[in-house]
């Protein structure tokens, strides 16, 4: 039965991600307007979108669709920063969609390896999930190397930082963090022990 329950849940991430996710079609945001409004930003994201202090997360490469709907989640208090929640509020729509696009367009320049102690735990969670507890494959949705779905949106998650990984899991472990409609990730990581989390924190931080 948890054996059919992984399986279950792999489908869905192949075929509802859309559904489950609320992908919505949107006007194309401006990569160059985006460059200009994304100027607060650097402070903690850099300047390409390549964050050199691992609580915050990278967000070169990271799909358009993706961070406008995680600066619209902070603007409506559906996800809850002290720094980002401000930031967000004045935003408008077509602001989202611009700093999303500019972003969208940088090249990801992280460097950071997996620690070599967790890279085996990682990679099989990663790769296969735990047929034992029914959990999917990381690689079900966001994809052999890491680089997500933006048409079914899922996150690009390659070469982020571990930390923010861990944060981001344990948030979703615990309730805090709800931006998964269906509850996909949040039921995926109430699953995982603090030692899994490190594990596959790290092996994805090493994805290029």
């Amino acid at each position: 039965m948890k054996f059919q329950s992984m399986v279950l849940l792999t489908v869905l991430c192949g075929l509802q991600a859309g559904v489950s996710f609320g992908a919505e079609p949107a006007v194309a945001g401006s990569a160059e307007k985006g460059q200009a409004k994304a100027a607060p930003c650097v402070a903690c994201h850099g300047v390409n979108g390549n964050s050199v202090n691992p609580e915050w997360p990278n967000l070169a490469g990271q799909h358009e669709s993706y961070i406008k709907r995680q600066l619209t989640a902070f603007k409506n208090d559906q996800r809850q920063n002290p720094l980002m929640t401000p930031m967000a509020k004045p935003l408008s729509d077509e602001d989202m969609a611009d700093i999303g696009a500019f972003f969208s367009s940088q090249k990801s320049t992280g460097t950071l390896e997996a620690e070599p102690s967790k890279v085996a735990l990682g990679q099989k969670l990663f790769r296969g999930g735990d047929p034992a507890k029914g959990l999917a494959a990381c690689q079900s949705c966001h994809g052999p190397t890491g680089a997500g779905n933006p048409a079914a949106g899922y996150a690009q998650i390659k070469g982020q930082h571990a930390t923010y990984t861990i944060n981001q899991l344990k948030a979703y472990r615990s309730g805090t963090r709800q931006t998964d409609p269906n509850q996909m990730m949040r039921n995926v990581a109430s699953q995982l022990t603090d030692e899994q989390i490190d594990a596959v924190a790290a092996y994805i931080q090493g994805l290029r």
